[in-house]
Parts: C-alpha cells; structure tokens; sequence
C-alpha cells in the first residue's frame, strides 16, 4: 500500500493563514471584535439590570444609537462611543497593538 500525497496548499495551515490568503481575515476579525464588544456591554447590562433606555439616557444619547452600538452588524460606531457606554457601566475599552 502507498501512501498518496495531496498537492492541497492549504493542509497543515491554520485558519488565520487560510483567511489571509483569501484575503477576508481582516474583516473577519474586526466584525469579530465588534461582535465580542456588543456582547460583553449587553452582558454587563443584564448583569445590573440596566435597561436600553437608562442605558441610552446615561449615555446622554438616543435608543437607536445605542441599538447600533450593540448590534455589531449596523453600521460603524465610533471607539468613543463605545467608551462612554463602557464608562457608564463602570468599566473600561482595552485596545493593544499586537
């Protein structure tokens, strides 16, 4: 029995090498960013019981503003909008160059 060998570039890559190549891994990761974000100032919502309207009413800004700073898919929304919805919850927005 002999062994066959594939001529498939992408065996033995990671995912990230595959996404690179195909030239989408960047906004892949970026929408994943923004969907980790919308998750975690939802989660500290819920956790203090804090509504979408106190929620847009500390921020000093409108509900659907703050509909789209948690729904990752609509549109862009500002890093300092996403600070001030962190600081109203007590928490803060970490971004590192790596």
């Amino acid at each position: 029995m002999t062994k066959r060998k594939t001529k498939n570039p992408h065996v033995g890559s990671s995912l990230d090498d595959f996404m690179k190549e195909e030239g989408f891994f960047e906004e892949a990761s970026t929408q994943a960013i923004k969907e980790v974000i919308a998750w975690q100032l939802a989660e500290e919502m819920k956790e203090k019981g804090i509504t979408k309207v106190r929620m847009a009413e500390m921020m000093k800004t409108s509900r659907n503003q703050l509909d789209r700073v948690l729904n990752p898919t609509d549109g862009n929304v500002t890093l300092e909008t996403l600070q001030r919805a962190a600081q109203v919850l007590g928490r803060k927005v970490h971004l590192e160059l790596v």
